[in-house]
């Protein structure tokens, strides 16, 4: 859902601007400019900009609402410039970034205004949801933006993307760099306050993302939710580069993860439903370099004319690239776990001993 569109020009803004700050200088509290705010916009704008809030945020507005008889005009002009100042301030952001916005804002309010209006917005956006603007951001961008900090750095801002947004980010990484990250995700834990600066202010300066909380922490679990959305090939190098460093925590993220030989875990049933949603062509493609067990799992839960054919396809599949296997070898894993996710075959997790029987 879009974000309401208010138009502060009809509102009754001073005719003569006021320097942006200047409910600072009157002493008004965040909420109370809030209250002060949604009371000058009437019932109709009010109720809909409610909307977009949280349960809380509302109830500490409604309460100063409450509190308020009546807005003197000082005020009430004084929270209605600052909010019409900002609200040109993201939107110049918006639509050509914060040089662009800067630029525009010197020639309307001067060198100093602008600093000003652009440094609250930061300080503003530290009071909102300023990761939400991570979500929106495109992998392509953002890794334009991070790929050259430092592997903790880019661990950390992974945590706190959408799994299949961060899976596009990590895939696109060098494999030295994919397997680095991958560490640091999964013995991630709550960061120093100090480091958090550090990451806020490079966040702040690039994305325009400030003030965001970090301390949440990554791990096992947190990884292997990324890795459910990279290719086979970066699977790979993952695991690989984990197995070296640390095979315990390799094992751990495996134990979490459904790769294309889990198959041979799963029951007759499910494998059964999984094959009347795969292409034979490309189940030949995925089991060209299958073990024999994997095979005689997949032959066991067919027909005998429909094994007999899929031996046939292996067989008569020329020389092919590893990249080719490893993408037939996705496409399934894919139709597995949109199978799992619609509640129709249950993939067990965790260790060996833990799975179903």
């Amino acid at each position: 859902m879009d974000s309401p569109i208010v138009n502060l020009s009809n509102v009754g803004l001073p005719e003569t601007p006021m320097p942006f700050g200047d409910s600072e200088s009157l002493e008004i509290s965040g909420p109370e400019k809030a209250a002060i705010l949604l009371i000058t916009l009437g019932l109709e704008l009010s109720a809909t900009i409610f909307k977009f809030l949280r349960q809380d945020e509302v109830e500490r507005i409604v309460l100063e609402i409450a509190k308020i008889p009546t807005v003197s005009l000082e005020k009430r002009d004084a929270v209605i410039q600052e909010a019409y100042q900002r609200a040109i301030a993201l939107k110049y952001i918006n639509e050509g970034g914060i040089e662009y916005a800067k630029e525009i804002l010197e020639r309307s309010f001067g060198a100093g205004q602008a600093d000003d209006m652009t440094s609250r917005l930061f300080a503003a956006l530290k009071h909102g949801n300023p990761l939400e603007l991570i979500k929106n951001t495109e992998p392509a961008q953002l890794l334009q933006f991070i790929q050259d900090e430092h592997p903790q750095t880019i661990a950390l801002i992974l945590v706190y993307m959408q799994p299949e947004q961060a899976g596009a980010v990590i895939s696109a990484l060098t494999p030295e760099l994919q397997a680095d990250v991958a560490m640091r995700i999964a013995i991630l834990q709550k960061t120093a306050p100090e480091v958090l600066e550090q990451l806020d202010e490079l966040l702040g300066r690039r994305l325009l993302i400030s003030g965001a909380d970090f301390s949440k922490a990554g791990g096992v679990a947190s990884l292997a939710s990324v890795m459910n959305f990279v290719d086979r090939e970066t699977e790979k190098n993952i695991l690989d580069g984990l197995t070296k460093r640390d095979p315990e925590l390799a094992q751990e993220v495996k134990n979490l993860l459904f790769v294309f030989e889990d198959i041979i875990n799963l029951d007759d049933r499910s494998i059964q439903r999984i094959l009347k949603e795969v292409d034979g062509k490309e189940l030949a493609l995925a089991l060209k370099v299958a073990n024999d067990d994997l095979l005689a799992r997949v032959y066991k839960n067919m027909s005998t004319r429909a094994s007999q054919m899929l031996r046939e396809e292996i067989e008569v599949l020329g020389p092919t690239r590893m990249r080719e296997v490893g993408k037939a070898q996705q496409q399934i894993v894919d139709v597995i776990r949109t199978l799992e996710e619609n509640g129709q075959i249950v993939i067990a997790r965790g260790a060996k001993d833990e799975r179903l029987v």
